[in-house]
This record gives C-alpha cells, sequence and structure tokens, in this order.
C-alpha cells in the first residue's frame, strides 16, 4: 500500500464529543490527547516521515479564557508526559506558528522540548500552536521583506521556491494526505500554501473517537488516489467522505 510521506491531521471535534456526553469540553481535549499518542505511535510504526497535527490555531484564541488556559495546561502535560516516548522511538518534535503568543514559560519549555529531540532519527511529528496559514504568509513576507532591503534580492529574485523558504514548513515536504475528523469538510486555515495538491479526507468521527481502525481507512483510501499534480491522465473518481 502506497503510504504518504508527510501526513497532516485537523483534529476536530473535541468539544462535541464531550458536550455529547454530557462533559466539561475540557474532558473531550484530554481523550484527544490520548488519540495523539496512539496515531503517533501508528504513524511511525507504519513508517510515514512527517505528521503534523493542527493541535491550537490562532483563532483558538478567542475561546473562553477558562478553555485556552486548560489547552495550555493539557499541552504542557502532553509535553511533560510525552517526551520519553519521543525520546525512545527517536521521533523529532518541531513547532510552527506563533509561539511568541503563549505563556512565555510554556513557549521556553516548548522550545526546550524540541531541542531535545532535534538529533533524533525518526519521523517528525509537526505541532501546530498558535497557527494560522494567513498569519504565517504575512511573518513569512515581513522575513522576505527584511532581507530584500539587507541583502539586496530583487522583486525577479521571488519565486515559489524562495517564498517557501520562508514559511514554518520550509525544512518540510508538502502534506500529501490531510485528514479532517468530525465531518466538517473545510480546512480552516491550515497550510493554506502546502495544501495546493494534497489529498484530502474527511472523516465524520469526532477526534477522540479516531482510532487505528479510522487511520487504516484513511490510508488505505489515499492509496487508491491518482495523484496527477494538475497533468493530464485518465480519470479516477476519488472519495471525499470517509467512513467512520
Amino acid at each position: 500500500m502506497s503510504l504518504p510521506q508527510h501526513l497532516a491531521i485537523i483534529m476536530d471535534g473535541n468539544g462535541r464529543w464531550a458536550q455529547q456526553r454530557q462533559l466539561p469540553r475540557i474532558a473531550g481535549h484530554q481523550q484527544g490527547v490520548k488519540v495523539v499518542r496512539t496515531v503517533v505511535q501508528e504513524c511511525a510504526r507504519r513508517g510515514i516521515a512527517y505528521l503534523t497535527l493542527y493541535a491550537f490555531s490562532s483563532e483558538n484564541w478567542q475561546r473562553p479564557m477558562t478553555e485556552v488556559d486548560a489547552l495550555m495546561g493539557l499541552l504542557d502535560y502532553y509535553l511533560d508526559v510525552e517526551l520519553p516516548l519521543l525520546q525512545q522511538q527517536g521521533i523529532r518534535l518541531q513547532v510552527i506558528g506563533d509561539l511568541d503568543r503563549l505563556p512565555s514559560s510554556l513557549a521556553q519549555r516548548v522550545r526546550q522540548q524540541v531541542a531535545s529531540t532535534a538529533t533524533n532519527p525518526g519521523m517528525v511529528l509537526t505541532l501546530a500552536l498558535s497557527y494560522g496559514a494567513r498569519d504565517e504568509l504575512v511573518r513569512a513576507v515581513r522575513r522576505l521583506l527584511t532581507d530584500a532591503r539587507r541583502k539586496d534580492i530583487s522583486a525577479e529574485a521571488l519565486d515559489e521556491t524562495l517564498l517557501a523558504s520562508y514559511l514554518d514548513t520550509a525544512a518540510m515536504p508538502d502534506p500529501d494526505l490531510l485528514i479532517r475528523t468530525s465531518g466538517e469538510m473545510r480546512i480552516s486555515n491550515f497550510l493554506l500554501w502546502q495544501l495546493a495538491y494534497t489529498e484530502l479526507y474527511f472523516c465524520s468521527c469526532y477526534w477522540p473517537d479516531f482510532d487505528v481502525a479510522a487511520l487504516d481507512r484513511a490510508l488505505a483510501d489515499f492509496s487508491r488516489r491518482s495523484r496527477r499534480f494538475g497533468q493530464a491522465g485518465d480519470f479516477e473518481p476519488t472519495s471525499r467522505l470517509g467512513e467512520s
């Protein structure tokens, strides 16, 4: 079976999962963290080289402060508990997004954990934290303009490769497959540049219910896709909504 080199996931539906069970929303996020552990282990075991998880968006700062604080605490807990597992499996942790918006102590902890796994040879696990794709593009253009003034980069030198080198994901290939849970069929300001030719798979289950079988269905669906990247080829219909 053909596997994606880079898998990206929008982990949606934690709050709704909790509400359906008359639980506080944070209970859904706590269950979602357990699913993250399973998916990380399974992707590493299968030999997927890059896994990128949309963990906290730039828009999530608009949620009630009690929920934001709880999510920050959950992130801190995840970094503390999961680091030994990442080290054991040789997984390299990366983060994309505007870390300056995180609480300073948490941002420092994130950077320390990233540094501690920097030489690990295995799968690259990227957490999108305080991340929004439009914000990423704005920050990239600002850095590019600064360098253009300092290094005398001409307008004619600007191409897709140069701009991509200023993105948060500059060191990674674009995603081959994007999975979104919860049945919502949109990309929600996630990796707008990088998803240009990514295969999209929408799963109706909420993230806390996403399991190994659901991952297998998504990967099997991807293996049946015909990826032409804009080139001519025989038409092959592909599914748009995965079964949960």
